[in-house]
Formats: structure tokens, sequence, C-alpha cells
């Protein structure tokens, strides 16, 4: 299939390319910088705990994704507000455990991809560039045109531009779209891709959590789990969060090889946002069933202090990885009161 969008094999988004693409001297920050930036304002009322940010010697760190959002840069061009990303493809080895490294194909050297952010209306410019050894692409859910719907290989050395209007506003995700697709993307080629109301969502600690499979023997079966790509972490690292606190998490499901996974939350209810489609949830529970590539907005806040566990209702998935815990830790009188100004 001819590539049209694929640029020369010279370094890309050095400054020159970036010319030759018409990109560079934009101006920077418009309304959507402005936006981003009462956006992070309105979460700094939001109190959170000291994190333990250990990480394990490759290329992730499950502690840092938790609330690492990426907005892009803002830029100004022809009265149009353009948020943009870079985004490359490569490989890296990861340590599922003490005794099992994995190869994977990441974005920007971490696994699961950066959770790109924009807000409903934005332009949103993606700059892709494979490095990965294989042609990939990036397909993003969403409303665009079918020219920038992700399907046409980029080839190893190769760069192109996607770029469209976000909407509508939800929790989406983006993946890689070369056959064999399952492969693609149980090898690491996956994001989440938030869109955020015209409206800002009430302030809340905003956590993300990616649900995904390793399938090492390449037999069509997961032998590993994770949430944000490292197995147990969150069980031998919980996830601090703060008694009476509104917690608001994103989470997709992106395990191959399973048709189906559920998300449980230990000793609380939950109020779920669907696809992160609506201002108001649709149900309360404390297991919700999600296909592949389903992903939901969860909100809640626990009541007692002390140490939660969340995770698939499948147990099978759930001991071979994909298991964490949230460790409640009791606010002081000060920080109440920050938190309820």
């Amino acid at each position: 299939m001819p590539n049209n969008f694929a640029l020369g094999n010279e370094k890309p988004w050095s400054r020159r390319q970036l010319l030759k693409l018409g990109l560079a001297g934009a101006g920077v920050i418009g309304a959507a910088g402005l936006w981003q930036m009462l956006n992070l304002q309105s979460k700094s009322i939001v109190k959170v705990p000291p994190l333990d940010m250990e990480a394990p010697d490759d290329g992730t760190n499950p502690m840092k994704m938790l609330r690492d959002f990426d907005y892009g840069t803002v830029k100004q061009e022809n009265g149009r507000t353009i948020r943009e990303f870079q985004l490359t493809a490569g490989t890296s080895i990861i340590k599922l455990n003490s005794a099992v490294s994995y190869n994977i194909w990441d974005l920007n050297g971490r696994i699961p991809g950066p959770t790109l952010r924009a807000k409903q209306g934005d332009r949103v410019r993606v700059l892709f560039l494979n490095k990965a050894g294989h042609s990939h692409s990036l397909h993003f859910h969403g409303v665009h045109p079918a020219e920038m719907d992700g399907v046409r290989p980029i080839s190893n050395g190769k760069a192109t531009i996607y770029e469209f209007d976000a909407e509508p506003y939800g929790v989406h995700l983006y993946h890689c779209h070369i056959e064999p697709v399952t492969r693609h993307i149980a090898k690491g080629l996956y994001g989440m891709f938030i869109i955020d109301p015209p409206t800002p969502r009430p302030p809340a600690d905003e956590i993300v959590l990616v649900m995904a499979g390793y399938d090492v023997n390449d037999d069509g079966h997961n032998d590993y789990y994770a949430f944000n790509g490292s197995p147990h972490h969150y069980m031998d690292h919980p996830i601090p969060i703060y008694q009476d606190q509104l917690i608001r998490l994103y989470v997709l499901n992106i395990i191959e090889y399973d048709p189906v996974v559920t998300f449980h939350l230990h000793a609380n209810f939950f109020d779920v946002y669907r696809y992160g489609m609506s201002m108001t949830p649709s149900e309360k529970a404390d297991v919700i069933t999600m296909g592949m590539a389903e992903r939901h907005i969860l909100e809640f806040a626990f009541r007692y202090p002390g140490k939660y566990m969340f995770h698939p209702h499948q147990d099978a998935i759930a001991e071979n990885g994909c298991m964490g815990q949230f460790e409640v830790v009791a606010q002081s009188k000060s920080q109440k009161t920050v938190n309820n100004s």
C-alpha cells in the first residue's frame, strides 16, 4: 500500500524538518493553553499524598504513570488553536518479574504510551515517528476524516502526521492498527486519549489505570497481566489516596486474547460514567464488565483509612499480575478545609 504520508529518512522533529512541514514559528499559548492552565489550577486544590516513585529498571514507572497527563504543546496557527503531540515508537525490554523479561514495542520509551489530553474542539496534531523496526501506525478512537484513521502502515524509520479535531469528549484510546493488530497491541503500542468536556468536571484526584496482558510464549494466551505496564506493582506499592477525597479513575481495558474482563473495587462502590461521555453517572456498582477497548470513568471516595484491593474478578487474571491496592490516608483538619474550600 503506498504511504503518501511518510516523510524522508532525515532526523525528524528537527527545526529544519518542522519548517518543511510549515509547523515551526507558530505562536504559543491561546485559549486552549489558558484552559490547560485553569485545569491544572483547579487540580491544585486536590491533595495528593506523597508517592513512592521507585521504578523498575526498565521502560516502566507505574507510579509516575498514575497522574502523568500529556497536554501537548499549544500553538496558534492562522487563528486556530493547535495542540501538538510527539510520539515515537521504539523497542525496549521490561521485567515482568525477577526471572522473566519481555521484548516490547513502546511509545516514547514507555508502556502504556503517554496519556494524551485535549479539550473538545481543539485541533489535535500528532507527529508520529516509527523507530520500532516494523511498520506501525496510530489509530485514534473518536471522530475524524478517513485519511486520519491511522490504518496505513508507516515503515520503520519513517514519520507521519495525524491531524483532526478533538471530538467527542470522553475517555478514548489510541493504538497501532497494523496486522496482526492483536500482536501489535499486545506488544505495547497503545495509550489513553482523554478529551475533556467544554465545562470541566469537578476537581478530583485523577488517576489512570490501563489493564493489559503479556503473551510471552506467543501461543495466543496471556501469561501475565498488569495495570500500567508492570505486573503486581500496585500490590507491592499501594497507591496512596486521601480519605474522603473524590477519586476519578480513568480505566481502560486493552487486554488482548481475553474477550472480557471485569474491574472490582473492594469495600466501596463507584459512580460509572460510561466511556466518560456524560457529566452524570449511569449507575453505581462495585464490579463493572469491560470488553476489549472499553473504558470508563469511575468516581468514588473512601470513608475509612486502610488498604483496599482492586482487580478484575476473574481470579486467574488478578493472580497473574492485574491486581493492586489503594492505601487510604487519613486527612488532617487543615487538609479537609482546603479540599472543601
